[in-house]
């Protein structure tokens, strides 16, 4: 069993861990990438910059990981959707959580999901696809559709490319204020809805042609 101190230093370093991370998210979400230096990063966080080398390896190692901490985000509580409810109402209510989870750091998501970031780096295009099929799975699972489908499937295929069109309308709302939330809202809702009751049930049909 681990001791009592054992314990409390890990947790100081997971605390400390995490005032990195979220120095870095402020940041890169101010200027792009390159224009942020490690030095700067520790300087904000109030560390070394040995000890940003210690927890995520390079400034590439740093940003990996808010790529992550935007766009892996943790699922939708279940609770927060009624028991028996319509597939309009899921739809509805997983457009609001996903909308007001990307504001919350929307200028930073909005950096690491288009051409602000590293965009064409290996590592972030696999964490980008990543959370689109996870994604993908969970909008099955809400939906009361399963989320375990093969990855090649047409059903998955599909939510991955309503998830491309998900980050569009998130920067036509945040970035281009071309869209107000409300509208954001219809549009993510109403094509949800479409793909859910209309194109998923149709495209083993299609498939069989």
């Amino acid at each position: 069993m681990k001791s009592t101190s054992t314990r409390v230093r890990r947790l100081e370093a997971d605390a400390r861990r995490g005032e990195i991370l979220a120095c870095a998210i402020r940041l890169f979400g101010e200027r792009p990438y390159a224009l942020v230096s490690t030095t700067e990063l520790a300087e904000a966080a109030g560390v070394t910059r040995g000890l940003i080398h210690h927890y995520f390896g390079t400034k590439r190692g740093l940003y990996l990981e808010v790529v992550r901490a935007m766009v892996l985000v943790p699922s939708m509580d279940e609770a927060e959707i009624p028991a028996n409810s319509s597939v309009r109402v899921r739809v509805e209510r997983s457009a609001d959580w996903f909308l007001d989870t990307v504001a919350q750091h929307g200028r930073t998501y909005l950096a690491v999901t288009g051409p602000e970031g590293i965009a064409g780096d290996p590592e972030v295009e696999r964490i980008l696809a990543t959370a689109d099929d996870l994604a993908a799975r969970k909008i099955l699972k809400v939906m009361g559709l399963g989320s375990n489908s093969d990855e090649h499937s047409p059903e998955r295929a599909a939510l991955r490319a309503y998830c491309q069109l998900a980050k569009g309308v998130v920067r036509e709302w945040l970035r281009a204020d071309n869209l107000t939330r409300d509208q954001a809202h219809r549009l993510l809702s109403d094509t949800l809805l479409t793909i859910v009751e209309s194109v998923l049930p149709a495209l083993p049909a299609l498939r069989a042609r």
